[in-house]
């Protein structure tokens, strides 16, 4: 890969002007046709949304625009085929971009730019390919009314929010931390029990995750010596963080941001503010808290080789002052949402998803369809084996990780997106935006032909194999065929990309 030669500064009183100028420039130059192609995708995925999307059971306003036929008979097809229509458009858009990063030809400016033209359309989208932010916005308004989400599920505090939560978590308390439980709280006290209007505020208040995770990565890339726009294209520009995250409207936007954004502050010796906000990011969802040993190696080294210390105290004032920081943040969000640390036990109501997604259910699925046809088997209690065992292999797995890369920054990170992998792979269940977690971080890492390859593939299955409404089509043949085969393209497209002159196939220039 190659690294662009860096833009020059911006001069003095000319900021505004020139950035509309270098937009208006970009939009008419050939870089700019992944961009205004995934602006089209996207635009269809809003459209179809309205009626394919996870939309409300009654929507007042679709009926005063006359549009309710959308979701029934017909109507459901063609917003259907809208829809899955833009998904296409914004993979193409994705894997066409991915060509020219492999190749050397975009810059971080194209790359991030793209991003504004892809998300500017899914601002206006109704919730796609989940229903989670209606239970965001229940659990909120539980705080607001005086309950405890953390006590209480949103069954206990009927509202029209209620209406629209999937009932599964109907009766689920709420598994986020303080900081994620304010926000909604914050949300609902100015919308009251408007869910459009929650739905539209919510979503905003996941941008800033996506500019930190947009600010983070390039200097994440640049501290290991990796590919800028390589990073960023697998971080930021991923259909699972642009669809997903942001169409979708999901709390794993901020705390992926504030998790990136605290390890590139770390990386660069501002080790304070970097763990802050990564305790921040585990006041949101706790799994950003698998950094925070890694971070405390980073912390270690620079004490030793910046001051000198020898490499057991080092370790030491690392480690404690991490864990002064960290509860000094939660005292304070908890403090200020008025909670305790109910939400950790929580975390388990996840175990109410089966799908494909983790090893565990993959496996148990696998022994109940094979086993099936000599012995009966009973589905649950192998599944119950099974996540016991995958559970194990967390425990196991995650010290090992922590003390096998602990060397230098370079392998904290690797540690970082292999922990994370471990933990998506083999936790009771998971869903599409929980591979959000290792992509960001796994940017700078994974940047040979065949990994940036294996990650379109991936994400492209992913992308495909879950339904608008928020189910997944893993128990059809006909559904997993297709996905399938749109992952073996994405491959292709991106394994057999043009080649930046002096590089081959076999080897690849990987940082």
């Amino acid at each position: 890969m190659t690294t662009p030669t860096p833009t020059p500064a911006t001069k003095p009183g000319h900021g505004v002007g020139h950035g509309f100028s270098r937009l208006r420039e970009f939009t008419q130059a050939p870089d700019a046709g992944p961009a205004l192609l995934g602006f089209l995708g996207a635009a269809l995925i809003t459209a179809g949304g309205l009626g394919a999307g996870s939309t409300k059971p009654h929507d007042p306003l679709l009926e005063s625009m006359h549009l309710s036929w959308l979701r029934f008979g017909h109507g459901l097809v063609l917003s259907s085929t809208v829809l899955w229509l833009g998904v296409a458009l914004m993979l193409i858009a994705w894997l066409r971009l991915g060509r020219r990063v492999i190749a050397g030809e975009a810059t971080e400016y194209t790359l991030v730019a793209t991003t504004g033209f892809w998300l500017a359309p899914l601002l206006l989208s109704v919730p796609v390919f989940s229903r989670d932010t209606y239970s965001y916005l229940a659990q909120g308004a539980l705080l607001r009314d005086g309950l405890d989400p953390y006590v209480a599920a949103p069954v206990d505090n009927p509202n029209p929010l209620l209406d629209n939560v999937s009932p599964i978590w109907t009766i689920t308390t709420a598994p986020y931390g303080p900081a994620f439980i304010l926000v909604a709280k914050l949300i609902t006290m100015l919308v009251g029990n408007h869910v459009i209007a929650g739905t539209m505020l919510l979503r905003l208040c996941m941008l800033p995750g996506l500019a930190l995770l947009i600010w983070a990565t390039p200097r994440i890339a640049r501290h290991l010596g990796a590919d800028a726009p390589t990073a960023l294209w697998i971080c930021a520009l991923n259909p699972l963080v642009i669809i997903h995250l942001m169409g979708g409207v999901h709390n794993e936007m901020l705390m992926v941001g504030l998790m990136a954004a605290g390890i590139a502050l770390t990386f660069g010796r501002h080790h304070v503010a970097g763990i802050t906000l990564v305790a921040v990011a585990v006041a949101v969802k706790a799994t950003a808290g698998i950094a925070l040993p890694f971070l405390v190696w980073v912390w270690m080294h620079h004490l030793r080789d910046r001051r000198g210390y020898r490499p057991l105290p080092a370790f030491a004032a690392a480690a404690a002052t991490s864990v002064l920081i960290f509860v000094a943040v939660f005292a304070v969000l908890s403090a200020v949402a008025r909670v305790s640390l109910g939400w950790l036990t929580a975390l388990a109501g996840s175990v109410k998803i089966i799908n494909w997604l983790t090893v565990p259910t993959a496996v148990a699925n696998l022994v109940h369809a094979l086993g099936g046809w000599f012995f009966p088997v009973n589905f649950y209690a192998v599944l119950h084996v099974t996540r016991i065992a995958g559970i194990a292999i967390i425990a196991v797995a995650l010290p090992l990780l922590w003390w096998r890369f602990r060397h230098n920054d370079r392998e904290a990170l690797t540690g970082i997106a292999w922990a994370m992998l471990v933990v998506v792979l083999f936790v009771p269940a998971a869903l599409p935006w929980y591979y959000s977690w290792p992509l960001a971080v796994v940017g700078s890492l994974a940047q040979s032909r065949a990994s940036v390859a294996a990650i379109a593939a991936f994400s492209t299955w992913i992308m495909v194999i879950f339904r608008p409404d928020g189910a997944h089509g893993m128990y059809s043949w006909l559904h997993v065929s297709l996905a399938t085969a749109c992952a073996v393209i994405a491959w292709y497209a991106l394994y057999r990309a043009p080649q930046p002159p002096g590089e081959t196939v076999e080897n690849p220039s990987t940082p």
